[in-house]
């Protein structure tokens, strides 16, 4: 077994005032499971205020929680060769491209075969560190740049930097309908009401933002950008979803398949091929944990999502000659 030393910490916003303590620090640290925290707060290792409390006692706005632990590696996840492009590599960190298909990290259903059991076998010094490294996700059908820590020092400052919403997500999707411009979706986002795989836009859900903006309209779709302020899981989906313009092929979110009137059936072959979301995070920019540089990296769509760009801008060319042809002179 592998151990490190775990400083952290951070203060109880005014969202989380009057929750548990043992909820505020999922929260808060939601790098570690449930059940690491939990030993923490009991053996005294997650003080609030200098204090040892009880998982149950309820926190205020502006407590500060404290985590000094050693941190032994408990979790026994089995290396694997997984396949995945690395855009940028040093000491402190890894910039990776993820593929479609690829689970993030195990869980139910998906013990094997996922990122984090290629991350130990590429680097089996990674045991040692919080999920293998990982420090945020992307849906497994979802493509595109991740960051992924290499030691406790840097997994713990891109934690905050993500905590502190500093680090820049950019993302491009091809969504259903015609957007007129841009916007901003601030819409609270929690657990489904009636499927659990889900989420949904809530009364009282965690605060969501997503910024949007139009690349470029066709007949019955269009390409965007999206920008998170907040990082939920499925926000873009839900967002997107929420104001009618749910991403193309997503199987949770999507609903019935659009077509443009009168489309080729070549076209529509394409849209009902693509089978999963058509979302890829393309851009990345974080400080860098050691050389406290702003780094960026780009990372054009896979060969799916441009297909799929082109076939629908073919559509939209091939109508405007039609119409052009058949307007009177």
């Amino acid at each position: 077994m592998m151990s490190a030393h775990v400083s952290l910490s951070a203060e109880v916003p005014e969202d989380l005032a009057g929750n548990r303590l043992d909820q505020v620090a999922a929260q808060l640290f939601p790098e570690y499971s449930r059940a690491r925290l939990q030993s923490w707060i009991k053996d005294g290792s997650l003080r609030v205020n200098a204090q040892s409390l009880r998982p149950r006692d309820r926190l205020k706005t502006g407590d500060l929680l404290q985590i000094e632990a050693e941190l032994v590696s408990s979790e026994k996840f089995l290396p694997q060769p997984i396949q995945f492009d690395i855009i940028f590599e040093d000491e402190d960190l890894e910039i990776l491209n993820k593929p479609a298909n690829l689970v993030v990290h195990p869980a139910a259903g998906h013990w094997q075969g996922t990122l984090l059991n290629g991350l130990l076998h590429a680097y089996p010094e990674l045991e040692a560190i919080p999920r293998a490294g990982i420090v945020h996700r992307l849906d497994k059908d979802t493509t595109g740049l991740m960051v992924v820590a290499k030691n406790l020092q840097s997994h713990s400052i891109l934690v905050q930097q993500l905590q502190e919403r500093s680090v820049e997500r950019e993302y491009e999707a091809i969504v259903h309908g015609v957007l007129t411009g841009g916007g901003i979706i601030d819409a609270q986002l929690g657990r489904h009401p009636v499927n659990r795989k889900k989420k949904a836009v809530v009364v009282k859900g965690k605060d969501s933002i997503t910024h949007y903006r139009v690349l470029q309209r066709f007949r019955s779709h269009t390409h965007v950008q999206l920008n998170l302020q907040t990082g939920r899981t499925h926000q873009i989906r839900v967002h997107m979803s929420h104001i009618n313009h749910s991403l193309v092929g997503d199987p949770l979110y999507g609903g019935r398949l659009q077509l443009p009137t009168a489309c080729s059936e070549e076209f529509e072959q394409n849209l009902r091929n693509f089978k999963r979301q058509a979302l890829h995070a393309r851009r990345l920019a974080l400080v860098h944990p050691t050389s406290e540089q702003k780094l960026s990296w780009e990372v054009v769509a896979p060969d799916d999502f441009q297909q799929l760009l082109s076939a629908i801008k073919n559509d939209f060319r091939k109508s405007s000659i039609e119409s052009a042809t058949l307007m009177p002179e």
